[in-house]
Formats: structure tokens, sequence, C-alpha cells
């Protein structure tokens, strides 16, 4: 079993790998933390996904674009594919995963903070019904009535397109109830998320899966709580 001081190591470099763009590394440091005793959902989502945390903060600095986004990728889901079977094997995921939705709302192409997000969701186990960019609005409504997913997650770069959002809110809600709502974006706030209606509000990518995960429990609270 690793120390703290070696399970941190591990982290670390397994991040760095991701942020780097080394796959090689990516893939050797994940087989380090299989075979010293790291938890392997802990490494995905400390390590590697951290990784792509920092690669996300850089390309909002404008110090890295596309290119360096998917090579950055392309090393989290190298390092991932050597820790998924353990993470599977351990149950951890199943007792974690929710279904999420995820779209950028019309009128809108920018899709690198969604396409993060996707990465963080599929680390952390979750089920992801991803509708892309420019997704008209009814489109949201459509594919949770369909998947009946646990949330709905909508993304805006835009301070234009970021007035579908109340729309889209009320039309899910109107439909489906049950349903959970959280946005994020560039011009958003926690505020601007209340007055929206919106169930919840993630500031970055890093914070994403720990607020769907509190609307999760919020949910699974209430549906027990109905069925006493």
């Amino acid at each position: 079993m690793a120390t703290k001081e070696r399970t941190k190591e591990i982290l670390g470099e397994l991040g760095k790998s991701v942020y780097e763009f080394r796959e090689d590394d990516a893939v050797k440091w994940a087989k380090a933390a299989l075979k010293e005793g790291v938890d392997p959902f802990q490494a995905a989502l400390e390590g590697l996904a951290q990784g792509m945390i920092e690669t996300g903060e850089a390309y909002n600095r404008k110090e890295y674009f596309v290119p360096e986004m998917l090579m950055a990728a392309d090393a989290l889901y190298a390092g991932l594919g050597v820790l998924q079977p353990a993470i599977k094997a351990s149950g951890r995921k199943a007792k974690v995963a929710g279904s999420i939705i995820l779209g950028v709302v019309e009128g809108d192409v920018h899709d690198i903070g969604k396409n993060l997000l996707k990465v963080m969701f599929d680390v952390a186990g979750w089920t992801i019904y991803d509708l892309g960019k420019d997704v008209p609005i009814d489109k949201f409504v459509e594919e949770q009535l369909k998947t009946n997913a646990d949330i709905v997650g909508l993304s805006s770069f835009m301070t234009t397109s970021m007035l579908a959002m109340p729309v889209i809110i009320e039309k899910i809600h109107a439909k489906n109830p049950r349903a959970r709502i959280m946005v994020g974006g560039t011009p958003l706030n926690p505020v601007a998320a209340e007055k929206y209606g919106a169930d919840g509000y993630a500031k970055s990518a890093g914070t994403a899966v720990d607020e769907a995960m509190r609307l999760l429990e919020m949910l699974q609270k209430e549906e027990l709580g109905q069925a006493l």
C-alpha cells in the first residue's frame, strides 16, 4: 500500500502526464498506481482528471489551444484505459454513477468547456448523453424525456445564448419535475443560475461533478421520502 507521500507523488505525476501530453507516462503512472495500491478511482479523478482541469485553465488563459486540449485528452484516456477495469472491479463506479445530458445551448458553438465536462463525468463513471453544441431548446426537453436522465447540464459561453437557459429550464421542469438542471459557462454566476430557475451551478469543470452529485443525492432522498 502506497504511503500518503507516495500517493501524492503518483497523483501529481498522473496529472502532469496529462497536462504535458505524455501518453506513455500516463500509462506508466496508472500502472504504478494499481501496483502500489492507490485507489484507482482516486487516481482517475484526482490524478488524470486534475491534469485535464489544469489543461482547461491553461486554455482559458490562452496558453493552450484546441490541439493541446486534444493531446491532453489522449493522454488522459490512455491512463484511464489502465485504470477503468480496476474501477469497475471495485464496484465504486456503480455506487457513484448517475446519468447526465450535456449540451451547449442554441446559438453557441463554443464546446471546449462542455467537452471538458464530458471528460470529468466519464472519469467519474456517469452515463453521458452528449448533445453537442448549438443545441435547439426543444432538443434538451426531448432528450430528457427519452432518457429520463437525472441531471441536465446546460453550457453557454455567450451572453446572448445564455438567455435560452430559463426557457429550457422551464420547459423541462414542466414536462418532468423530477429532472435536476445544472448550468455553467463564462457569463454565468450563482445569482443568474438561481434567477433562471436552475437547481445547481458549476463554476468550473473541477466543481461540476461534485455539484451534480449533490443534486443526484438530493433527488434520491426526495424519491426515497416519497416512497415511504
